[in-house]
């Protein structure tokens, strides 16, 4: 899952981004309203952290943004104002949760673990892939009550592919979700064919069917009957 992290403190910022990479997730960074807008209007997220005051703007007038053009990323406001007047108009406006600095990062992932499971996932916590198990919250695949060994980039892909199932993925979307703004192989997607190779590799060992498909010159497809 991909994440924007808008944050002006570059240290607590970079400190979010640490912890949740640690935690399979894909994170990219902006520091004030402009950034923040630039990168919304060019990409998608699967949630986004949002601070309140930022320079040359304001959190909640991104929010409405949001909302306005219908956009899908869960939101979760992050701000050293407490105020209940802060809460209550972030949410109307249409936040999913709100969180007060100071805060623990396992906290914070935890929010966002829930945004998520809520957004894409219609709240499970456990998804059915044949004999397997995804469990989102531990962000592990099981097999026969024994957990399967995914790397990093093979868990994100094997979640985006879920949700995205039974729609055709380009390589680009497949890349730029896997790596963000450190993608550095925008040209070169052999390490997409890699991964998604050895994730075939551990599903088929499983004894789960391969859904992945190869629709050729375009991208992948999932089909996945349980989803």
């Amino acid at each position: 899952m991909k994440l924007l992290i808008i944050e002006d403190e570059k240290e607590l910022s970079h400190s979010i981004c640490s912890y949740l990479t640690y935690g399979k997730y894909t994170c990219e960074t902006a520091y004030d309203f402009t950034d923040a807008m630039d990168k919304i209007s060019q990409h998608d997220y699967s949630c986004i952290i949002l601070d309140i005051s930022l320079p040359h703007g304001n959190g909640l007038d991104i929010l409405k943004i949001l909302k306005q053009e219908n956009k899908s990323e869960g939101v979760i406001i992050i701000s050293a104002k407490n105020s209940i007047e802060d809460k209550v108009l972030g949410l109307h406006i249409g936040a999913d949760d709100f969180l007060a600095k100071p805060f623990h990062l396992s906290e914070l992932e935890a929010r966002v673990t829930a945004v998520i499971r809520r957004k894409s996932f219609d709240g499970k916590n456990k998804i059915q892939l044949d004999n397997l198990i995804l469990d989102v919250q531990e962000k592990a695949l099981k097999g026969n009550a024994e957990k399967i060994d995914l790397t990093r980039m093979e868990y994100l892909l094997l979640e985006y592919f879920i949700c995205n199932n039974k729609r055709v993925i380009t390589k680009e979307a497949i890349a730029e979700h896997l790596c963000g703004e450190n993608n550095d192989m925008a040209d070169n997607h052999d390490f997409i064919y890699t991964h998604i190779k050895n994730l075939r590799k551990k599903l088929k060992i499983a004894g789960s069917r391969d859904s992945i498909k190869t629709v050729y010159g375009m991208g992948y497809k999932f089909h996945s009957s349980h989803l």
